[in-house]
């Protein structure tokens, strides 16, 4: 009985664990995308029902804020594919539309978040793919860290990117603050912009000094991310309340005190570089100008410049006067970046015509497209190659 027993029980397991795998993983398994040699790709999903399936992929030109899309054509069993065109090595992002509906690919599980919208991604290899890749090479360490913030009067979270060899060698680094835009938190330069990667593989070509990378919560009213703080789960938002009213910049102090306290780092104007994109863009704009002797370094990707005319904080007294300070105290590089098709491009314009006025020195770097992570990362790659080469 016993040896009928045992083979008997190990069929049932196997029955319940492919149930569960089953339940776990649901529909058809497709490959999808498929990545082929002339560098299409092809996307597959299961829709028998459906009337109507559109892919929308950042490949293709923008319909307003979002990408735009193709239709996908239906073939045996309900599957509907669709092919791109030859496209360059890039991390590329995607969603399907089904009926009007828009979701995920199921049978891609990399997927992102941006803001509130959740997006499968892909990478074509070679070139720019190759660099936000993680490839053969010395790898860094990310961890989230808490820190005491008596300016803001709590405990916040931040994402801190260590170079290879960090946790093995006594050596003291130069640190860049590198801080997100509207929407965003101390996840997004580390997830959708691929900052472990892009940092891994420069200092690995000898093309950027080995830096710590600190990337903080820019949204005042958090602890952290969403689901990541004591508030729980809830539905991230594009815009939440005091994000650019100047309680931010004015407490940033506090990142670098902890950072300083807790860390091997090159604790001089000369060893700090603070960057940002939109949002991040305009608070190290005016962190920088507020505390004019603290980065030798300041990059402005796709930056928001003004402050709301409802906003009343010291931090934004005296713009031109501070600019002029932070000129005379010197700094080794100013560079601001920003797309053709921008929204914020003219403000960028009529803000190079101010700096020009006092005579700050700047590198300007414009690239193709809008507002999109596909700049931010040349413009990281770019900026992070300038820094601290003393």
């Amino acid at each position: 009985m016993k040896k009928l027993l045992l083979p008997i029980l190990a069929f049932l397991l196997l029955c319940i664990n492919t149930m569960g795998q089953q339940s776990l993983i649901g529909g058809r398994q497709l490959t999808s995308p498929e990545i082929n040699d002339d560098k299409t790709v092809t996307f597959r999903v299961e829709a028998p029902n459906a009337t109507e399936v559109k892919i929308s992929g950042d490949w293709m030109p923008a319909e307003g804020w979002l990408p735009g899309s193709k239709n996908m054509q239906k073939g045996e069993k309900g599957i509907w594919t669709y092919t791109t065109e030859p496209l360059n090595p890039e991390l590329y992002s995607y969603t399907f539309i089904i009926d009007g509906f828009r979701t995920i690919d199921p049978n891609n599980v990399f997927i992102i978040r941006d803001v509130g919208f959740v997006m499968n991604i892909f990478i074509i290899d070679g070139g720019r793919g190759a660099l936000y890749s993680v490839n053969d090479v010395p790898h860094g360490s990310v961890i989230r860290r808490w820190y005491d913030s008596p300016g803001l009067g709590r405990d916040r979270r931040v994402t801190i990117y260590t170079p290879p060899g960090y946790e093995t060698s006594n050596v003291k680094y130069p640190v860049l603050y590198l801080l997100h835009g509207a929407g965003g938190d101390e996840e997004a330069w580390i997830t959708l912009g691929r900052t472990a990667q892009i940092m891994d593989n420069l200092i690995a070509k000898g093309e950027a000094e080995p830096m710590i990378v600190v990337m903080p919560n820019g949204n005042v009213i958090q602890e952290a991310a969403p689901g990541e703080g004591s508030t729980g789960f809830y539905k991230p938002q594009f815009m939440v309340p005091n994000t650019m009213d100047g309680q931010y910049e004015a407490s940033f102090p506090d990142i670098i005190n902890f950072v300083e306290s807790n860390y091997r780092v090159k604790a001089d104007k000369a060893n700090r570089a603070i960057a940002g994109l939109s949002m991040g863009g305009f608070h190290s704009l005016h962190i920088s100008r507020y505390y004019p002797n603290t980065f030798d370094y300041v990059g402005l990707f796709s930056a928001a410049i003004l402050p709301h005319q409802d906003v009343s904080h010291q931090v934004y007294n005296d713009i031109d006067g501070t600019l002029v300070k932070q000129k005379e105290n010197g700094y080794k590089l100013y560079w601001i970046g920003m797309g053709k098709t921008d929204f914020l491009y003219q403000s960028c314009v009529d803000y190079r015509a101010k700096v020009d006025s006092i005579g700050m020195k700047y590198v300007y770097r414009e690239t193709d497209g809008g507002h999109i992570w596909k700049n931010w990362r040349v413009y990281l790659t770019e900026f992070a190659s300038l820094l601290f080469d003393n």
